[in-house]
């Protein structure tokens, strides 16, 4: 009987990409987005469930698992994809902004496990994978607010992890570096904001991160990202914690070849930042 996973974000970018893995691996797959109405490339089918999820939402959570129990019978694996981030000096953001980013990036995704994990423990087995960021790891310019919910998710994940396994459930996180999807053009920037001298600062580090690494030659693949969270769905041997891409790889080894302080120096002046 093919198992069945339930993806948050699928509309479009790497929660698209990850529901066509698994579909492609045999399993029936529930993709779930806020908007199933708007979707064109994944269709309902036999495997194929697109429905309606907004993890901010718990009553639309409740329902879209409902609905996934009924069309496939159970649940072995959930995939939290469903976030967004913003660049802007942190005293740029209006308030809302930066409490909306953690009710989708950390909330959110903790109303979806707290719905599913009963469910995962009632199987006697199963998987979370919760799609985080390099900036969990570590901050970038213009991420202070970013950043902080995906260090939150990471925490999260790691003592979900430890909390489970007797269980029989595996929680891990894959951490994304640089790549091009839709998530990169849907961040919620607000560099114009504030007195001048932030709109100065801000306007100029962006421009300095997009010179930098706005025009690489040949752009990491995102399949990259879904094929990494398919394999710690369904492989014993992965560690918690799962960066993704080269430039996520070359960032840890950094870290790992520096004191902390040390690397923050060199992140300043990656950026140019005095």
């Amino acid at each position: 009987m093919p198992q069945t996973v339930l993806i948050t974000g699928c509309s479009s970018g790497f929660g698209k990409l990850i529901a066509q893995t698994f579909a492609a691996q045999g399993w029936n797959v529930a993709a779930t987005m806020r908007r199933p109405e708007a979707e064109t490339d994944l269709v309902n089918g036999e495997s194929m469930l697109v429905t309606r999820l907004d993890v901010t939402e718990p009553g639309s959570i409740d329902t879209a698992l409902r609905i996934t129990l009924d069309r496939f019978g159970g649940l072995s694996a959930v995939v939290n994809n469903a976030g967004y981030g913003g660049h802007f000096v942190f005293e740029q953001a209006p308030d809302e902004v930066v409490r909306a980013m953690f009710e989708t990036n950390v909330f959110g995704t903790m109303n979806v496990c707290r719905a599913a994990l009963p469910l995962l423990r009632a199987g006697g087995a199963g998987s979370i994978v919760n799609v985080t960021s390099m900036a969990g790891m570590m901050a970038l310019p213009l991420g202070a607010a970013y950043s902080a919910t995906k260090y939150a998710l990471e925490g999260f994940t790691e003592g979900l992890a430890i909390d489970y396994r007797p269980f029989g459930i595996t929680v891990r996180s894959v951490l994304p570096g640089a790549y091009p999807t839709a998530f990169t053009a849907n961040t919620d920037n607000h560099l114009e904001l504030g007195d001048a001298e932030l709109v100065e600062f801000a306007t100029k580090v962006r421009a300095t991160m997009d010179a930098r690494f706005g025009g690489r030659t040949e752009p990491q693949d995102p399949q990259e990202v879904a094929d990494l969270v398919y394999a710690c769905a369904t492989e014993d041997e992965r560690p918690t914690h799962n960066p993704s891409g080269a430039d996520a790889h070359m960032l840890v080894g950094l870290m790992a070849s520096t004191e902390r302080d040390e690397f923050i120096d060199r992140i300043r002046e990656m950026f140019e930042i005095g």
